[in-house]
């Protein structure tokens, strides 16, 4: 595996012949880790077990006063990922913030508000976000992949023990960064996104991509993905409004970014001993101090499932998903609790008793288009995976018989003098299809093309989809609608097919010059621009043998102006029109061919 804290999960025994209760305790590797008990309901179990570099054993003991101690050993191999771009955790504050968050007086004197403990209970979360993911990411097929977390040497906090000890370990590094913004201006009204008058809702995201991109300061040539705690998010009794507080996720070329306040922090674990305990804490949420956020935070352990798991929505979203027709990019965090507990308290928000036993069918989860989008994303990268090269493209046209053609690269091998051949794009390809019907806002059908495990029988380069065969994978009421296709590479692009229908129809047959018949593409370009206007050009020596093409001119400044085709009579063709930089950009076809046999 390649997670420092796994969830695994079991039974003891078999429960249809007789139901146990009792403690699971897990001894870690050589000790290296203290002894961590998990409770045992009706003979099933949940535990979370920390692993260090290398081979771990660990030792599992069942206790029950009515039978003796039972033990059972696994072999656990821990790679720790070092190839894929790390998520960086951030705690933002303002300029003249004391550093502390919302938290009931009882909580203040057991625990802290401070800052320090905001460190350890969002390095708790985090790790849960982890678990949970690879946990998913396993059930979809995909192996033991997740994301990983920027570490550094530090005093330990995952078990409370090493806070009294003082032991030093590798845990995920948390970014104390300022804004230039004071706490005043942070928790102003017009800017609370759950506040229904505020006209700057999604300022907040602007003010910490400032601040994350001063910290950081991004060169552009490596994408970072940064997840933001907003500490001095705060409850204003009088406004019944979380200030300081936006959950939002997304972000630019260079940085991908997620935002959350901390407004349910106080009911965080921060150390492995106390998820469980966090996940059965009843205490009804005290609203003269603390938020029932979204009315769905009525008690503790339902604070603790809003707070994490919104904000690993919001994670969600900064690697690429858009919210989906269930899982944690709907909003089935609600249940996040479920993934680490066997059994579930009282709900405030649903009015009835927990599930008396949680097994992992009754889970909450990433979706499997979610999962789709992690198989091959950086951030999910593993030692095993080949390089891919980062070719983007997905193309897209029409051919005869009402027949679309897809394409995607896919193996391109680049020789070196010394002989050695290195499969720069093995695996690329066709990935994913998604079928929306008009007015759908979430997808609900979808064509996979890369199997399971996407290492062996590489995806396809090229597909052809049909109409009666997309209709047919939509309910029956939808498959009168408009077609919407998303088109998902494994190189990580994409391309929009925005009406199916149109796009195989006769508007795409063109007629060229010598009679023949050609095909356009599905259209490039956003046209957003004003005074932008569709344009097409065919260029002559695709139709006339005696045309030679020998050199392309781009006009451009911050933006593409147009193409110049240059044909060896002197004439050309003018795709767009002579903007931006004087004189343009050229290419020669034939100095271009004649570097690529010297490389």
């Amino acid at each position: 595996v390649n997670q420092k804290v796994l969830l695994i999960y079991g039974q003891i025994a078999d429960p249809s012949q007789k139901a146990l209760d009792g403690t699971l305790t897990v001894y870690h590797h050589q000790d290296n880790f203290p002894v961590t008990m998990w409770p045992v309901s009706d003979s099933h179990f949940k535990a979370l077990v920390h692993l260090t570099s290398g081979p771990n054993r660990l030792r599992f003991d069942f206790h029950n006063s009515s039978i003796p101690a039972q033990s059972s050993w696994m072999n656990i191999n821990f790679l720790p990922v070092t190839t894929s771009p790390p998520i960086h955790l951030v705690i933002l504050l303002g300029r003249d913030s004391p550093g502390t968050f919302d938290a009931v007086p009882e909580r203040v004197r057991r625990e802290g508000n401070d800052l320090d403990t905001a460190l350890r209970k969002l390095r708790m979360a985090a790790y849960l976000w982890q678990a949970f993911t690879g946990e998913q990411m396993y059930r979809n097929g995909f192996g033991r992949r997740c994301f990983r977390f920027e570490e550094e040497w530090q005093p330990g906090t995952l078990t409370f023990r090493d806070r009294e000890s003082g032991q030093m370990r590798s845990e995920a590094k948390i970014h104390i960064v300022r804004s230039e913004k004071t706490v005043r201006e942070l928790r102003d009204l017009d800017l609370a996104q759950q506040y229904e008058k505020a006209t700057r809702k999604g300022d907040l995201f602007s003010i910490a991509m400032e601040a994350i991109k001063g910290h950081f300061k991004p060169t552009g040539d490596q994408k970072q993905y940064v997840s933001v705690l907003l500490l001095d998010a705060h409850w204003d009794t009088r406004s019944k409004t979380v200030t300081g507080h936006a959950a939002l996720g997304g972000g630019s070329n260079d940085i991908q970014l997620a935002i959350f306040g901390s407004q349910a922090l106080q009911s965080y674990p921060s150390c492995l001993e106390e998820v469980v305990p966090a996940f059965m804490d009843c205490t009804r949420t005290d609203t003269n101090y603390v938020a029932n956020d979204c009315n769905e935070s009525g008690s503790n352990w339902e604070a603790a499932n809003i707070g994490i798991g919104a904000h690993l929505h919001e994670v969600g979203h900064l690697l690429g998903c858009p919210h989906q027709e269930s899982g944690i990019m709907l909003r089935d965090y609600v249940t996040f609790n479920r993934t680490f507990t066997c059994r579930e308290p009282y709900s405030t928000r649903t009015k009835s008793p927990g599930m008396g036993l949680t097994l992992p069918k009754d889970e909450c989860g990433w979706h499997r288009l979610d999962t789709l989008r992690f198989r091959f994303h950086p951030c999910f990268r593993t030692p095993a995976d080949s390089m891919i090269n980062g070719d983007e493209s997905v193309r897209v046209w029409p051919i005869e018989n009402g027949k679309v053609i897809v394409t995607a690269p896919t193996g391109k091998s680049l020789r070196y003098r010394v002989r050695i051949c290195m499969d720069l794009m093995r695996g690329l390809g066709i990935h994913f299809v998604e079928i929306f019907a008009s007015g759908d806002d979430t997808c609900h059908s979808w064509i996979e093309y890369s199997n399971v495990d996407g290492l062996s029988n590489s995806p396809p380069r090229q597909v052809v989809l049909m109409e009666d065969d997309l209709l047919s994978r939509l309910a029956q009421d939808k498959k009168e609608k408009k077609l919407k296709l998303s088109i998902h590479s494994i190189g990580q692009g994409s391309h929009t097919v925005d009406d199916f229908s149109q796009l195989k129809s006769k508007s795409s047959v063109v007629k060229m010059p010598n009679g023949q018949m050609a095909f356009k593409s599905s259209q490039l370009g956003t046209s957003q621009q004003a005074g932008s206007r569709p344009e097409q050009v065919i260029l002559e020596s695709a139709v006339k043998q005696t045309k030679l093409l020998t050199s392309i001119r781009i006009y451009h400044g911050f933006a593409l102006d147009g193409i110049e085709f240059f044909y060896e009579d002197s004439t050309s063709q003018l795709f767009g029109k002579r903007g931006g930089q004087i004189g343009g950009s050229d290419f020669m076809l034939g100095m271009a061919f004649h570097s690529s046999l010297s490389f």
